[in-house]
């Protein structure tokens, strides 16, 4: 086996598949990944796989293939020298049970494992429909900050994806935060109504990799328990979770008692400020009042901080408190430069939204105090002192 590749082309898919393999895997040949090298009719084809059982990856890549075949070498060994090689065209050669890297002056051999050992990629699913892949990527990356990092709540570690006609809605909680975000796509079927649990960080990873895709398909099978994703020569599938999500929309207030509209990047900082004394209990106090928003933080033990910052207040006066990394995870997911919050009391969830600014007749834009559709991240907050 024998072929050439830009150096970072090879990277970047190495990388890509690495990640997806376990840090400690049972046997040795799941840390690896399979190249294997392709001529033919529709030219040379280099693919790099790497699968566990679990969630598989898969690359295409163009190439130069000197002589075919196929070689299983350590995954993560294979990111690293890949990484660090200089911006020259990489030669591979396997030679017996060792595997040659050329690249500039840099020389690496790596041992290889039995191609024979590797299990068989798995087919992708039916095809369930398509969607823009920026689309995709924002909405994965806005829910996946509130799912959980427990695995002994497995429930609570994934994404759960609604299909519903021409309509996704995904959502995660860790039960003190939850975000949905629905978007629009084009199902296979119109008619298509389903609902599964994906690992949230399997799905972050390969909706941001596939950002760039233009567009990707999801292929899905709940009957088998796998959900696929291809675009930009890249697929990848996953096993989904076999857990029961939390009914969430019932913990999303139907109504409320005040809406305050403010400045996201002011009340970012001023968080990040005021969360440098937050005592043991991590809470950061707002108090919402006609004449803007004072933060607290702190105590006598610990020091104590104050900020004040101008807000739009409709609705009763309130102070309230949060797990300042909490709120800045949710105001972080918005990408508006405004937001919405909205409370009914100091010991009921929050819910916070992006409110975009709106387009003026003069072709600029305009303010506006009503939030984005689509979206939105519920806090629960933290109980007051006394």
């Amino acid at each position: 086996m024998k072929f050439r590749v830009e150096r970072d082309v090879l990277a970047d898919a190495a990388a890509w598949v690495a990640r997806s393999l376990p840090a400690r895997p049972p046997v040795p040949v799941l840390g690896g990944v399979l190249v294997e090298a392709a001529g033919g009719a529709d030219g040379d084809r280099l693919t790099v796989s790497g699968f566990d059982y679990e969630t598989s990856a898969r690359v295409e890549l163009d190439a130069t293939i000197g002589d075919p075949g196929r070689v299983l070498v350590s995954g993560r060994l294979l990111a690293d020298i890949t990484r660090a090689l200089p911006a020259k065209p990489v030669d591979l050669v396997v030679d017996g049970a060792r595997a040659t890297i050329n690249c500039g002056n840099s020389r690496f051999s790596l041992p290889t494992m039995p191609v024979e050992d590797y299990p068989q990629l798995p087919a992708m699913p039916q095809l369930a429909g398509t969607v823009a892949a920026s689309e995709l990527a924002e909405a994965v990356a806005q829910v996946a900050v509130a799912a959980g990092r427990d695995d002994t709540l497995p429930m609570l570690t994934g994404i759960r994806l609604e299909i519903e006609g021409q309509r996704l809605t995904l959502a995660a909680t860790d039960r003190f935060r939850l975000a949905v975000r629905e978007l629009d796509w084009t199902p296979e079927d119109d008619a298509q109504s389903s609902a599964v649990l994906i690992p949230a960080r399997t799905l972050a990873e390969v909706a941001k990799t596939l950002s760039g895709a233009g567009t990707v398909e999801i292929a899905l099978s709940a009957g088998d328990g796998m959900l696929g994703i291809t675009g930009g020569g890249r697929r990848a599938t996953t096993r989904l979770l076999d857990a029961e999500f939390p009914r969430f929309r019932q913990l999303i207030p139907a109504e409320h008692t005040s809406a305050a509209v403010i400045e996201v990047a002011p009340l970012v900082e001023a968080i990040k400020r005021v969360a440098l004394v937050t005592d043991r209990v991590a809470q950061v106090r707002m108090e919402f009042a006609d004449d803007g928003l004072r933060l607290a933080a702190g105590g006598d033990d610990v020091g104590s901080a104050e900020e004040e910052l101008p807000c739009d207040l409709d609705g009763a006066p309130l102070v309230i408190a949060f797990n300042p990394g909490y709120l800045l995870d949710g105001l972080g997911a918005l990408h508006t430069e405004r937001a919405q919050l909205t409370f009914t009391t100091p010991n009921r969830p929050a819910l916070v939204r992006p409110v975009p600014a709106a387009p003026a007749e003069d072709g600029g834009t305009e303010e506006t105090a009503e939030p984005v559709p689509g979206y939105l991240h519920l806090l629960m907050p933290v109980r007051l002192p006394g």
